[in-house]
């Protein structure tokens, strides 16, 4: 499978996928997505009564637990444009809601045009799917813009180790174990994109670059995971 995927074939390849998609993550990570999640929502730092936005949000984790965050009065938007996995996202939330004061909406939307007016959320987050943006400098862009000044931009991905033991691993695991377990729950094509989109990702210095060209500014970012995850935060200007 090539690199890169036009956004209708990425968009396709989530709607087929949403059904393997969480047990896949918690497999491949063993579990550990949701601790990186909270991770995520941690640096959001938004609080009771915010307005917050999720993108690329897949089956809702990362907007549920941003829903918590915001209680009382909050509201959390869930965006995605896999109209299948908003299915599976809606189904969680009214399985395990948040909280009754909380507003928690998902709807589609493409995170490269975003149907929100500038400045409308305290914060914007992006879990494992900014490397999915067709342009990734348009969706940062566009999170910025939808975030008032002073409010967060927050990216949770996966990047490449350069130095072993962690990189033999990493390679091992993400272009042979990866691609085998997809094979095995049905989907080989889609799970041997994984790690070409984890290899075309910038690594974590250049993503701050972007972010930074993108006018977010103050942009720290962690390493976690012994170096295969990171968590990026920059500030809207003004």
């Amino acid at each position: 499978m090539p690199d890169t995927l036009p956004d209708t074939q990425v968009q396709a390849m989530f709607d087929r996928i949403a059904g393997l998609y969480d047990r896949m993550n918690t497999v491949m990570t063993a579990g550990l997505h949701h601790h990186w999640r909270r991770r995520a929502a941690d640096l959001a730092a938004v609080c009771a009564g915010d307005r917050v936005l999720d993108v690329a949000t897949g089956t809702g984790d990362l907007a549920l637990e941003l829903a918590t965050r915001v209680a009382p009065g909050g509201e959390v938007v869930g965006a995605d444009f896999s109209e299948r996995m908003l299915e599976l996202a809606r189904k969680k939330a009214r399985a395990r809601p948040p909280a009754t004061d909380v507003e928690l909406v998902f709807e589609t939307a493409n995170a490269l045009a975003l149907p929100y007016d500038d400045d409308h959320f305290a914060a914007a987050t992006v879990a494992f799917g900014a490397r999915n943006f067709s342009n990734l400098e348009a969706g940062l862009r566009e999170l910025a813009r939808v975030v008032a000044p002073g409010g967060r931009v927050v990216v949770l991905e996966i990047t490449t180790p350069l130095r072993p033991p962690l990189s033999t691993f990493f390679e091992l695991w993400f272009d042979r174990v990866v691609p085998a377990l997809g094979k095995l729950a049905g989907d080989a094509a889609a799970y041997s994109y994984l790690p070409s989109s984890v290899r075309r990702f910038p690594g974590p210095e250049q993503l701050a670059a972007v972010m930074w060209s993108c006018g977010l500014r103050e942009i720290r970012y962690a390493l976690t995971a012994g170096g295969i995850i990171a968590l990026h935060a920059g500030t809207a200007p003004g």
